[in-house]
């Protein structure tokens, strides 16, 4: 097991706050940024098909087990958790017997990634808010990277990840599943067809908070579990006690120093469809309004609803897009049928045309005309995409072979996140009522200095972006 954090040996992280300026001059720095390849280090330089990778699971509860157990069909070379009880029940499941009496084990990231130069590829499964530094670590490395959704956790780090994975030259991908399904197909050919006509509305929802938020922080303090640390779980975030089942674990997804909130949550199952078949880019226009915050602003809103404006491009008119959660829902009574609306439970999505609308649940599931009389009476728009083998699968096959594509790799997974999180900084400055005019091309809005500053955050030392 690794040392203490006060024992490491790691370096710590030269960056204390990427600012806007200091993230152009960076960006300009790592053109001339190289990776060694791993023959270099000792390794193949080449994986073939038959081979299998060498893969590092970073997080090992909650979606981490399930990350593990897509890609256990691999070599799973060690795993990272900062709970000792974590990596020892996922090491105890049926899937992890072919690495369960091999496999390297570590509590910081940073000890596993130095030290274990045959990892080829990285899994980072972890609180939103360590997603930008354990993924620019290892692509220092030149690690390929398969990171959980929302990619980050601020607008900077979204910038600052993509142009890392374009230098690095790593196959990257971010785990919003539903982007590899059957039904995302079906839902850009059903646009491209044409039968929706010209689109300038998209309405998205989830019920989602299923976790407290718009409450205010506890106080008091819990002992630490003697199987856990503290001080890694917090890592880049501003020290503050152990509470149990408060932060940790799933809990901090409400807490604005570890999560982003709903739209940072959900976003990537529910945007994303009408984002990628659209072709939508970042907004030029953000606004919210909301329920209040917990005292402080330390965790996000009961309930919000965000609006987007796209611009147009030569090949479609502007998009307005709204996004309601905590229990809102679109308040268009002509599209409901039979005393309901439809989709899922738990979310969807209503993609308006001047001809037709389009409705699908969460994940992209179920897309269907309304109303179901003009879905019966349409023939099927024709397959023109080529379907996926699954978001793991995907990831996998590009490393082995680089002519195939991981579709939502941080080329596209970083926009939509960034287009996520301008939603969360348009939330934080709700109570301004005012729409926040953003500059895509130069990452800042220009009506809102207030707003900028949410767009980038501090760390602590050993924990920023290397």
């Amino acid at each position: 097991m690794t040392k203490e954090l006060g024992n490491s040996t790691s370096k710590p992280g030269s960056k204390t706050k990427l600012a806007r300026r200091e993230f152009i001059k960076k960006s300009a720095a790592l053109s001339t940024f190289m990776i060694v390849p791993r023959h270099v280090l000792g390794g193949p330089a080449y994986v073939a098909p038959s081979d299998k990778i060498n893969i590092a699971a970073v997080g090992a509860s909650g979606k981490g087990v399930a990350d593990i157990s897509a890609v256990a069909h691999e070599n799973i070379y060690a795993i990272c958790d900062i709970d000792d009880t974590k990596i020892a029940s996922t090491l105890a499941k049926d899937f992890a017997s072919p690495f369960r009496d091999k496999v390297k084990k570590y509590r910081d990231y940073r000890e596993m990634l130095d030290n274990e130069p045959e990892i080829d590829a990285v899994l980072v499964s972890i609180p939103d808010h360590m997603h930008a530094p354990v993924a620019t670590h290892a692509m220092g490395l030149g690690k390929h990277l398969y990171v959980q959704k929302p990619l980050c956790h601020t607008v900077a780090e979204a910038r600052f990840l993509a142009e890392r994975a374009r230098e690095a030259n790593v196959v990257t991908q971010m785990g919003n599943q539903g982007h590899a399904d059957e039904g995302a197909r079906v839902i850009n050919e059903w646009v491209a067809s044409g039968v929706l006509g010209n689109v300038t509305e998209v309405h998205c929802w989830t019920n989602r908070p299923v976790w407290p938020q718009g409450i205010a922080r506890p106080e008091g303090s819990n002992l630490v579990p003697n199987s856990m640390d503290w001080n890694l779980w917090l890592g880049a975030a501003p020290r503050r006690p152990y509470m149990d089942r408060v932060y940790h674990p799933f809990n901090w997804r409400g807490w604005v120093d570890f999560g982003t909130g709903v739209v940072g949550d959900m976003g990537a199952h529910i945007i994303d469809h009408p984002y990628w078949a659209l072709g939508l880019d970042l907004p030029s226009k953000v606004s919210a309004s909301s329920t209040r915050w917990g005292k402080g602003h330390e965790s996000f809103p009961i309930a919000s609803k965000i609006h987007f404006e796209f611009p147009a491009t030569a090949s479609r008119p502007s998009v307005k897009m709204t996004w309601y959660d905590g229990g809102l829902l679109p308040e268009r009574p002509e599209l409901m049928e039979n005393g309901r609306m439809m989709g899922d439970n738990d979310g969807g999505v209503l993609i308006v045309g001047d001809k037709n609308t389009l409705m699908h649940g969460v994940y992209g599931r179920n897309p269907r005309l309304i109303p179901e009389t003009t879905h019966q009476a349409t023939a099927q728009p024709a397959r023109t995409l080529a379907r996926s083998p699954g978001i793991y699968q995907e990831w996998i096959d590009a490393i082995k072979d680089r002519s195939k594509v991981a579709t939502s790799g941080f080329d596209y997974s970083a926009r939509l996140t960034e287009t996520m999180l301008l939603g969360n900084v348009a939330v934080r400055r709700a109570s301004e009522h005012k729409v926040l005019d953003y500059d895509a091309s130069n990452m800042r809005f220009t009506n809102d200095e207030e707003a900028n500053a949410l767009l980038d955050k501090d760390y602590r030392p050993g924990f920023g972006l290397t």
